[in-house]
């Protein structure tokens, strides 16, 4: 059975509430006062903190895409031990060093 997008199944059942996301988070992301690369590394973290692998490696194609180093994403990611542990940065430094590699 094909696994399910989250992203499809919102964008089909609450287009407007998708839109509305996407343009804050837009909002945030050209107006935060960050460049691209710098955005993508702390978001890159913050989402390591929580062990999200699948934004992990999406956002990996994106620091990179903005000139991001790999020892960039890798300093990102280790970084969040001092405020999360092992927890978040076991699972999510494989696969964004994975991502850059495949990118």
């Amino acid at each position: 059975m094909a696994e399910v997008n989250f992203f499809e199944v919102w964008g089909k059942e609450s287009p407007e509430t998708m839109k509305a996301f996407f343009d804050y988070a837009g909002a945030i992301q050209n107006h935060g006062g960050l460049d691209e690369k710098t955005f993508q590394l702390v978001y890159i973290a913050l989402q390591a903190s929580r062990g999200a692998i699948g934004s992990v490696a999406a956002h990996t194609q994106f620091a990179k895409k903005a000139g991001a180093t790999r020892d960039e994403v890798k300093g990102a990611i280790l970084t969040t031990l001092m405020s999360v542990g092992i927890n978040g940065v076991a699972d999510c430094l494989t696969v964004a060093l994975d991502s850059y590699d495949k990118g």
